[in-house]
């Protein structure tokens, strides 16, 4: 077996055996590297590969909306609007190659994406 495909069978099987808490950090986690790499590439002008990671960041927003129950409790629904409110930005930030709406969006993500980790960690430690 090749590296890259012992590689990809770990994060098959990573992903195949993730908890749900986890599988959520990994969501936001790939959503802060699409974002920071659709930044770098927008300052060096690579259009291309800027287009390819916004709009795969849109992918992730949209799952996380889709996936988002909002009966499970009383702050999913301000959830599913910022998640509205995120792929207006993003999709707005790509069609006008604007470093500083992908920027803002990827400050808003980031303390969201700690908070679920450190209530994923508590969940586990609790």
């Amino acid at each position: 077996m090749t590296s890259p495909q012992m590689r990809d069978r770990y994060l098959r099987d990573s992903i195949n055996t993730a908890s749900p808490a986890k599988l959520l950090i990994m969501l936001y986690d790939r959503l802060i590297v699409d974002l920071a790499q659709g930044e770098e590439a927008l300052r060096a002008g690579d259009r291309e590969r800027a287009n390819d990671r916004l709009t795969h960041a849109q992918d992730i927003v949209l799952e996380l909306r889709t996936s988002l129950d909002v009966e499970a409790w009383s702050g999913a629904p301000g959830l599913a609007s910022l998640y509205g409110w995120l792929l207006t930005e993003l999709i707005g930030a790509n069609i006008g190659r604007d470093v500083d709406r992908v920027a803002a969006c990827r400050a808003l993500i980031e303390p969201i994406r700690d908070a679920w980790n450190e209530a994923a960690t508590a969940a586990v430690a609790g």
